[in-house]
């Protein structure tokens, strides 16, 4: 069995169905993990997706904020979802495809603006929240599990524009790159977008600030791919559509792709 797959934070479902209709149309990935749909399950747009063939959904939605989503052209169960950290966010959903293949989508929290716990709470609740990812890869043991999402982490010097300008910027700074590597490292899993593409500078967020993002190209690599060591000789084919970026009304993230021979 071989599927393709796609991640894509979307910055609103409702707001931006255009651009997703448009993603299912031209790339038709066999699955779409969205994150921060903000919107509650019963109000996601679910008809147009259906009418291109993404008749089996998994949603864990949220008004106005969070919110992870795995549309399929695949029959796919649901199999549950964790409240890390215990913020009562709808940050993970997992589901199971027909060959026993489980998808983890995660919308980890972005943690504000000042890398300090003491003074940014927000900072505080991300590295809390993948300490008890961390602690639940290392219970759960995960096997034929891939895993993807917005991490908010840009983890080597070349996921960001500027390594040395970025090591005191949320997302980039050394203890989240601790944080996620202990992380992966407890479930064993295998960074398959750099299993591909092992060198060079790969994003796949640029900011909404930048008045030409593509020219500026101050971009960060906060979304990933990653599957369990058992299978990740299986994925291949791993890309960021980067052109996504420059689409009417876009998310400021671009989707990342990856196929799986199973």
């Amino acid at each position: 069995m071989s599927f393709s797959l796609a991640t894509w934070n979307i910055n609103s479902v409702r707001l931006r169905e255009p651009i997703v209709l448009k993603l299912l149309q031209e790339e038709a990935p066999d699955v779409l993990c969205l994150q921060e749909i903000k919107s509650p399950a019963d109000k996601v747009p679910t008809q147009g997706f259906a009418d291109l063939g993404y008749t089996h959904m998994v949603v864990r939605g949220q008004k106005g904020y969070n919110g992870v989503a795995i549309l399929s052209k695949l029959p796919i169960r649901d199999v549950g979802d964790k409240d890390f950290a215990s913020l009562g966010h709808a940050r993970h959903v997992a589901a199971q495809l027909e060959n026993g293949t489980t998808i983890h989508n995660f919308y980890v929290p972005a943690g504000g603006d000042v890398p300090e716990r003491e003074v940014n709470e927000k900072f505080g609740q991300k590295l809390d929240y993948l300490t008890e990812m961390r602690d639940w890869f290392r219970s759960e043991k995960p096997e034929k599990s891939i895993l993807v999402g917005d991490l908010n982490i840009a983890p080597r010097e070349d996921d960001v524009w500027s390594h040395k300008k970025l090591l005191k910027v949320v997302s980039h700074t050394p203890i989240e790159v601790e944080h996620l590597a202990e992380t992966q490292d407890a479930g064993g899993w295998v960074d398959v977008t750099r299993q591909d593409i092992p060198e060079g500078e790969l994003y796949s967020w640029w900011s909404y600030r930048a008045k030409d993002w593509d020219a500026a190209d101050k971009g960060r690599r906060l979304d990933h791919v990653w599957a369990t060591s058992d299978i990740s000789n299986a994925g291949h084919s791993s890309r960021v559509l980067r052109a996504a970026r420059g689409w009417e009304k876009p998310s400021d993230h671009a989707p990342v792709f990856a196929t799986f021979d199973l």
